[in-house]
């Protein structure tokens, strides 16, 4: 399995809204950092940064898409650059990301930050 291939189901547990699986992907010690938000550090936390997500800004989303535009990747890391979709309300709410994933030697996320502009998504959300 390439390092490419494992996002690529990862984003799949995102549009599946499956939590459980979604936790799967994670190093026990990963950092997930929604930047400008601050990082959450440990499956323990991430997950409930996912939850908090998903039950509070989120609320009532239906469908998430994660559409991977350009990725690059060499050794364990891959940048990418996504639109990502959440179906919340009736609506979608559309944001521009940039990505770096951390791969470690076993195939689980070390490390994942995104960068966006945090005010595009709430302007949506109002």
């Amino acid at each position: 399995m390439t390092i490419e291939s494992t996002l690529s189901e990862f984003f799949g547990a995102w549009s599946n809204l499956n939590v459980d699986r979604i936790m799967d992907f994670f190093a026990d010690d990963a950092v997930f950092h929604n930047v400008p938000l601050e990082p959450a550090i440990g499956k323990h936390e991430i997950r409930s940064t996912i939850d908090r997500l998903l039950g509070g800004l989120l609320k009532g989303v239906t469908r998430i898409k994660m559409e991977v535009l350009r990725t690059v990747s060499s050794g364990g890391i891959i940048f990418d650059e996504r639109i990502d979709s959440f179906g919340v309300n009736g609506q979608w709410i559309s944001l521009p990301v940039a990505g770096v994933f951390e791969i470690t030697p076993d195939g689980k996320i070390g490390a994942w930050r995104d960068y966006f502009d945090l005010e595009t998504f709430m302007r949506q959300i109002r």
